[in-house]
């Protein structure tokens, strides 16, 4: 979702948009390295997670990311989205200690409708959520509620193959706070590979988030895709406001890691991970977890909503964030990267 800033139209006023119109345009990022996650301080522990580096970006056109997932083991190569409609990939460059640094051969590419158009209206392209699992990523949608499929092989080029389910009744979906996060849990894990889908402000009877989960998936050989019933089923996220869901990933054990934003005015900004386990995500269950790290607007953060997670060649987990700068003259594109404390207790239900 993108944040009703108080100086909206002054930035507006500022940001010039040119659309792009062929895909897989080349784009070339400009990167700032940040050093310390918490300026003005050495400290490198961060509730549950050590910081290991990141940097902001500049790239034409580049503004609204809103997920992000990596496209090899090696944590170069991504593939994301924006709420404007568009792809944007490239390589995460790293020093020679393993630090990101910035982006190469970045990409920028319209996401396609169904007769190989992009469309201009935010109504219509307004993309949150995105998911990959074996030849398939899965784009979700606000404001025209939806989640596609699309080839994974090239998803710059590919319209989409299908339509998954929501579950939720359709009329639940607030319309500038639908679904703003689509994951695939592990194969290994008590979902077995499942499609998990949660809203951002999409509340039920109770005040809590809609959330489902979306069955495991089978690709057919037309990109037919259908919903596997078992397992599938709504739940609800315990809402905690000013808090907003803005992405969420699986870790390998199978439990799940929310990344939600709190903005409360110009400037103030706060950014938490919480954690839930992956044995209470079913059909009719609440579900709460806990929060593994919180910082405010003084910390390298801004509108965080991309979140994706990894394990390095030494088998530690590593997540990456990134923040949507909302297009706008007084926000960031910021890309961080963490890893998970091996003391971290296991995560509550």
């Amino acid at each position: 979702m993108r944040m009703r800033l108080t100086l909206f139209c002054l930035s507006a006023a500022l940001v010039l948009h040119q659309p792009v119109q062929a895909a897989g345009k080349a784009v070339t990022v400009a990167a700032t390295p940040i050093e310390q996650f918490r300026p003005g301080h050495d400290q490198t522990r961060f509730g549950a997670f050590d910081y290991i580096g990141g940097f902001s970006f500049r790239a034409p056109n580049v503004h609204g990311i809103s997920g992000l997932r990596f496209l090899d083991n090696a944590r170069q190569a991504f593939l994301s989205v924006s709420d404007l409609g568009y792809w944007f990939t490239g390589r995460i460059r790293r020093a020679d200690d393993g630090t990101p640094i910035g982006i190469d051969a970045a990409q920028l590419a319209p996401i396609l409708d169904r007769d190989g158009m992009s469309s201009a209206r935010k109504t219509s392209s307004d993309a949150e959520g995105l998911a990959i699992h074996d030849g398939m990523v899965l784009v979700a949608f606000e404001r025209d509620h939806r989640i596609e499929v699309f080839d994974r092989a090239d998803p710059l080029l590919s319209r989409p193959l299908a339509g998954v389910p929501l579950i939720i009744p359709h009329n639940e979906l607030r319309s500038n706070q639908g679904i703003e996060a689509v994951a695939f849990a592990p194969p290994g894990g008590a979902l077995r590979g499942a499609a998990i889908a949660i809203s951002e402000q999409s509340i039920d009877s109770h005040g809590n988030l809609f959330a489902a989960i979306l069955g495991r998936p089978v690709a057919a050989a037309k990109g037919y895709v259908e919903a596997n019933p078992d397992h599938s089923g709504i739940f609800t996220v315990l809402r905690q406001p000013p808090w907003h869901v803005t992405d969420a990933a699986f870790l390998p054990t199978g439990d799940l890691l929310l990344l939600e934003r709190r903005y409360e005015g110009f400037g103030q900004l706060g950014m938490r991970l919480r954690c839930i386990s992956g044995t209470a995500l079913k059909p009719g269950r609440l579900v709460s977890g806990a929060v593994l790290m919180e910082v405010d607007g003084s910390y390298a953060i801004d509108n965080m909503e991309a979140l994706d997670v990894a394990v390095d060649a030494t088998g530690q987990i590593v997540i990456a964030i990134a923040s949507d700068d909302n297009a706008s003259f007084f926000q960031r594109n910021l890309y961080l990267e963490f890893r998970l404390a091996e003391d971290t207790p296991a995560c509550p239900a």
